[in-house]
């Protein structure tokens, strides 16, 4: 289920609070305010929600110098709304404003903080999604002008500017999408992380390649065109190492998605479609099977229930004829470990739980690897069998989690 906060005049769900968790979590992570304040009401200017996709550069958009913002202040602490906050300012030519109009919720905003990971000062401003109105275009050329409809994909969590939790953010032209007319304002809030996470996971930890699709890119080839330097230290190896060129997967292979109701997921089984992969996604059938297997974008080649994991294992198996060489897990690290079992031939795995037994005979051709991507997490095994780069390798599976090269973005542990 997507989830959004809206700073419009009609909030999202009905709530009337402004800058409202609306989350199956709200009670537990509550936004508070200091009992000293009163607790204000957010009221925009009235063509903040309008859903026209004209462009008009020359259109003035004032910008105030003060905003509200939802702050953190420390570790295992409420956010609480901000008044009178620094409006951020571009300082590269290809940055543009944005004046926010829907936040979209992501689990990280809620772990960081209870966990203690991801936030690299305090106080600090969180948030990596929203749509909102261009209120400043960039200096340089670009198909991004001022008054576009957009969504906006924050992927530096280290810079505050780009934090989507307050009323303007800045971003990168590259990291901005246009809304289009079929997609509302708010829809297009929930969209940005779900979509990098599932077009990295396919096109750098799996090397899918979509040049033949809409003239798209081979994000695996561009990544590694960046200087090695430039790609920070923890995400080094899984970018440049984690796949060979000939082992990405291909139009005719096989993907099993667990997890499959996800908004991740379901970008992932779109984009899996369009450059001709199959697709096996595993949900639990009670819930989402019916409205999985009826609507024709998300319909997979094959739909299995998750209710009992081994028999989805098998499923999987039987179905593939052991030719299952790519994973994607969005739940944990134990719907992982599960999924773990489903890749590759059989003998690989029997020969996994037989450790001692004398080694087989070498195949006449080479195993080409197996790769398991975790958004939420990796599985704990103890057949470990060594390391390429970063990435865990498990007999001749090699599971990693997501990681992109562009402004330290991450997709680790983040399941939109």
């Amino acid at each position: 289920m997507s989830a959004y906060l809206s700073l419009s005049a009609e909030p999202a769900f009905g709530a009337r609070i402004p800058l409202s968790f609306v989350t199956d979590s709200s009670q537990e992570h509550p936004v508070s305010q200091t009992p000293s304040e009163s607790q204000p009401r957010y009221t925009p200017p009235t063509d903040l929600t309008a859903q026209s996709q004209a462009s008009d550069s020359e259109t003035q958009h004032p910008i105030p110098s003060s905003q509200t913002v939802l702050l953190l202040h420390g570790l295992r602490q409420p956010y609480q709304i901000t008044d009178g906050h620094p409006v951020p300012s571009t300082k590269h030519d290809h940055e543009l404003l944005v004046r926010t109009d829907t936040i979209g919720l992501n689990p990280i905003d809620w772990k960081s903080p209870d966990y203690g990971f991801a936030i690299p000062e305090l106080p600090y401003i969180s948030g990596r999604e929203a749509s909102g109105t261009v209120v400043l275009a960039p200096q340089t050329p670009s198909r991004i002008k001022s008054g576009d409809k957009v969504i906006v994909i924050s992927t530096d969590y280290r810079d505050l500017r780009k934090a989507t939790y307050q009323q303007y953010v800045v971003a990168s032209d590259f990291n901005v999408v246009r809304i289009p007319k079929e997609i509302t304002i708010k829809q297009g809030a929930t969209l940005g992380v779900a979509y990098v996470a599932a077009a990295l996971s396919l096109g750098i930890c799996l090397g899918v390649d979509f040049t033949s699709v809409q003239d798209g890119p081979n994000i695996l080839n561009l990544v590694r065109e960046v200087p090695e330097e430039a790609l920070p230290e923890d995400i080094r190896g899984e970018c440049l190492n984690s796949i060979l060129p000939n082992e990405g997967a291909k139009a005719g292979d096989w993907i099993a998605i667990w997890g499959g109701s996800s908004t991740s997921a379901v970008l992932a089984v779109q984009l899996a479609r369009l450059v001709g992969l199959k697709v096996a996604l595993v949900v639990d059938n009670a819930k989402h099977g019916v409205r999985i297997s009826e609507n024709p974008v998300l319909r997979p080649d094959l739909l299995v229930d998750s209710h009992d994991p081994e028999r989805a294992v098998a499923v999987l198996r039987a179905n593939t004829r052991g030719k299952l060489r790519f994973g994607i897990d969005t739940r944990g690290k134990d719907t992982a470990e599960v999924l773990l079992r489903a890749l590759g031939p059989e003998e690989l795995h029997r020969s996994a739980a037989n450790v001692t037994s004398p080694p087989s005979t070498p195949p006449a051709e080479p195993i080409v690897p197996a790769h398991l991507v975790g958004m939420s997490g990796l599985p704990k095994t103890g057949h470990t069998g060594g390391w390429r780069g970063a990435i865990n390798m498990v007999g001749e599976v090699i599971v990693k989690s997501c990681a992109c090269a562009t402004e330290n973005y991450r997709c680790r542990g983040w399941s939109a």
